[in-house]
Order: C-alpha cells, then structure tokens, then sequence
C-alpha cells in the first residue's frame, strides 16, 4: 500500500529539511583549533556551548527510538498500561545518577564516560568497557534501524534495504560534518516534530471513533484490563510489575544513561554540573508524558479496530500504527506523520554514531596516540563516524524479533555489568583492576545464563548484572590484595 504523492513530498522535504539543519554546523570545525582537545571538545561535545533544555529534548529524542513510537502502542494495543510501571524506575534511575555518578564526571576535563573508568582501574579497564559500548550500541542501535524499514516497507511498499541505506546515508551526512552540536539541535527539532505528531494521531482517533472517550471506556471495560498500568505480582517472568519497573527500571536507567556514552556525551556537553542534572532530570518529565502518549494511543488504536479492523490475522502488532496512519490519516497530515517517526530513527542514529566514533578515537590509546593534531583529530573522527555508520547499516539489514523488547534485551545484556564496573569505582574504594575485570566477566555470564535457562523477564537483567558484577568483583579485589600482601 503505497502512501498520497503529497504525503512522500512531505516525508522527503523532512528528510532534505533536517539534513541542510545538520549541515549548517559543518563551518564550527573549520574553524582555527590549534590542538585535539579543543577539536574533540567541539566535535564531540558541541563546544559545551548547549543550553539545558536542549540537551534535556536531545536526551528524550535519543532515548526515544522508532522501535519505542511504534512498538510502545503494540505493547498496549496488544495487552494494557502496565509498560508505564517502567518509566517511574526511569525516573528514580535519573536521580540516582544525579547523586552518585554525576559528580564524577565534572571532576576533570572528560570527553567520554570511560575515561573515568581509566582514573579509577586503569587503561585495560578503560578499553574493556569501551569496547561494551561499542559492540552493545551498535547492536541495539541496528535493531532500531530495521524499525525504519518496517515502516518505509508499509508507507512505500518498497525495499526494505533500500530504506536503510537512505535514511543512514543522509544522517551519516550531517553527523560527519557537523559533529554534536549538529546532532543536538536535529534532536531539539526532532523531538518537536514527533511529539506534535503523537499527540495529533491521539486526538484524531479519539476523534474518529464513534462515542469517542466514552466507547473507549466501555470497550476498555469489557476487556476488564486495558486500563491496568499497576501490577503488584512478584512474578520474576513477569515483563510489567511495580517491582520490576521501580527496581529494574531504576537500574536500566542508571545503566543506559549513567554508563552509556550516547547518553553520557549529553551530560558531559553540558556547560557546567548544575546544567547537566537540570538537563537529565528535566528529561524524565518529558519521557513519562511521551509514554503515556504513545501507551494511550495502543489503546484507542485497539477500540478503533474493534469497527475497522487494522491487522490481517497473525500480522505482527508492530505494524499497527504505521498501518493505521497509511490507511486512515488525511492527506497531508499522514506525511507529518510519517516524517516523524522518520524524524526518531535519524535522531537516535545520529547520536549513536557521534558516540560510537568518540568512544572509537577517544577510548583506546593506539589511537589517542595518532590524534594529536587538531587536524588529524577531525579526520579520524570523521573517518570513525563513517565506519559505524556502514556498520549501522549492515546491522539495519537483519530481521529482528519484536522490536521494543528486542532492542532493550540486547542493551540490558552487558549494560548490567558496565553498570557493576561503574558502581564498584565510586562505592568500593578497595575494587581494582582484577577484581573490576572478574566481576564484569562474572555478571555478564550470570545473566546470559539467565536469559538462556530461566524465564526471569528482561527487566531484571540490569539489576542482576550489576549486583554480580559489584559483588564478585569486591570479593576477587580482596582476594588478590591478601594473596600480594602474603
């Protein structure tokens, strides 16, 4: 089912729109910087010239993928609200990272989220935790690039590798040359186009169902369950509880935000600490408006397929909204749409791959030592961002399961254990390098022998891992310091 010519001039206006936006800043990095640090400081931190709240919305933008604005209102559309219970973790998460990770990273001129690591355990440690990052987001972003194509294929009835390699071509453009600040003012404009966009497809289908909000109420009372969003149960295999959403979203937030160079580059950008927690704090507000949004639509989308059904029998939940914005949205406005799920998946590629080629140069030292001139820094962060964007691609062309928890089932993986290594610097005064490694080894085999053998929902992974991690760790650093004391 192909869309209204009107609706892809729309789209590909976006696409031309917000790549010249990225561009603008390529002039910033041809200016006159004489040595690597000011050149890393202004490719990868926008010369830490971005006010709060634009790092707040460039946060919510990155952290909200394609795979969130289609597959959040397939979890309600499928089942109810108790997704929510996850994002009041996303929010205690935020604070903690204020309390306790936040300071450490403004306690010296850092550029990623390793470095501390390399202050607190040393070189090896540094690398050991930047090569996590790496290969988890390139992974995770990968599934949320094959999202684009699930929503190219349903617009345009088109090759889903042809999408792809458009929709990266033309981010890899503007992040190559305009480094972070193109990234966070695309994510600013980004974020406004998503975000009007959601809130259009609510009132237009509250609109279009007949007796409106009362025929929701009704039909969600005959299911007896689409408006639950609170579950006490202590059922580990249970995706959606109170427990699980307080406790393990608290810890996947410290993880994805605390230790995650695509969100940690954000914070560091800011122009001092006071900036940075304003910006991250800020953000959880937003983020829980976004999902009930996106949740509420799931479910008007369910009452409005009760009279005109949307979904063939045994076609993927996924495909709902994008289905119903092709079929059933006004010429013109379906375009808007469109562009702005469009407009998620280049915002979340382009931060990846600005972080993905800091981490690169910045984290392992056999290329720090090839990066010291200003110009040979700008060259080989630009070569970086290239190579991972070529990777993104080739990652985009895999089929993937469902996409939301899929892609939040690779993150939560090894991001419990980089959250343990993290932890264990700032709590642990004794850890070392021995016991840092034991411990990261030891959480990441704990929970793949989780995911593997046991039912236990992807939501506790964070909170498993970090705790092996911490524990294992502390133990093996005691135990190597008695062994060279004797």
């Amino acid at each position: 089912m192909r869309i209204h010519p009107l609706d892809l001039a729309i789209v590909i206006v976006y696409l031309l729109g917000v790549t010249a936006l990225g561009m603008r800043f390529r002039r910033t990095h041809h200016s006159a910087t004489t040595d690597s640090t000011t050149a890393g400081r202004e490719y990868f931190l926008g010369g830490r010239s971005a006010p709060w709240w634009a790092l707040a919305f460039s946060i919510v933008a990155t952290e909200t993928s394609t795979l969130t604005i289609i597959g959040t209102p397939a979890i309600s559309y499928a089942g109810n609200l108790t997704f929510i219970q996850l994002v009041f973790g996303y929010l205690i998460g935020r604070v903690l990272i204020v309390l306790f990770l936040l300071p450490g990273y403004f306690r010296g001129e850092f550029f990623t989220a390793y470095a501390l690591i390399e202050k607190r355990f040393g070189e090896r440690m540094r690398a050991v935790a930047a090569s996590t990052f790496l290969i988890t987001r390139a992974i995770a972003e990968g599934v949320r690039v094959s999202a684009i194509a699930l929503v190219v294929s349903v617009v345009l009835g088109t090759s889903e590798k042809l999408a792809v390699v458009i929709v990266i071509a033309l981010t890899i453009l503007y992040t190559f040359e305009g480094g972070m600040k193109a990234v966070i003012w695309t994510d600013v404009a980004q974020l406004f186009v998503y975000m009007t966009g959601s809130a259009v497809t609510l009132l237009l289908l509250l609109q279009r169902i007949p007796g409106g909000w009362s025929e929701v109420s009704q039909v969600a009372a005959a299911e007896g369950h689409k408006f639950q969003f609170i579950d006490f149960s202590w059922n580990l295999a249970t995706k959606y509880t109170f427990w699980s959403g307080l406790i393990g979203g608290a810890f996947l937030t410290m993880a994805t935000h605390g230790t995650d160079q695509t969100i940690v580059q954000r914070l560091l950008a800011a122009k001092s600490e006071r900036d940075s927690r304003w910006a991250l704090l800020s953000s959880g507000v937003i983020v829980l408006v976004q999902f009930v949004v996106f949740l509420l639509i799931g479910v008007l989308l369910f009452v409005f397929a009760q009279h005109w059904p949307l979904l063939a029998a045994g076609e993927r939940t996924d495909r709902i909204l994008p289905l119903f914005l092709v079929r059933e949205m006004p010429v013109g406005l379906a375009g808007l749409l469109l562009a702005s799920i469009v407009a998620v998946a280049m915002s979340n590629a382009s931060g990846s791959l600005n972080s993905l080629a800091a981490s690169s140069v910045l984290d392992f030292a056999r290329l720090r030592g090839r990066s010291a001139d200003a110009r040979q820094f700008l060259r080989l962060s630009r070569g970086m961002t290239l190579a991972w964007g070529l990777v993104l691609m080739g990652f985009g062309f895999v089929k993937w399961g469902p996409l939301l928890e899929a892609g939040l089932t690779v993150v939560s993986l090894p991001f419990g254990s980089l959250l343990g290594l993290f932890l264990l610097g700032t709590f642990d005064g004794r850890a070392n390098a021995r016991g840092a490694l034991a411990g990261m080894f030891a959480g990441l085999a704990v929970v793949l022998s989780v995911f593997q053998f046991t039912k236990v929902a992807y939501t506790w992974y964070f909170l498993i891992g970090a705790c092996v991690t911490f524990f294992v760790g502390s133990l093996v650093s005691r135990l190597a310091d008695t062994k060279s004391a004797t």
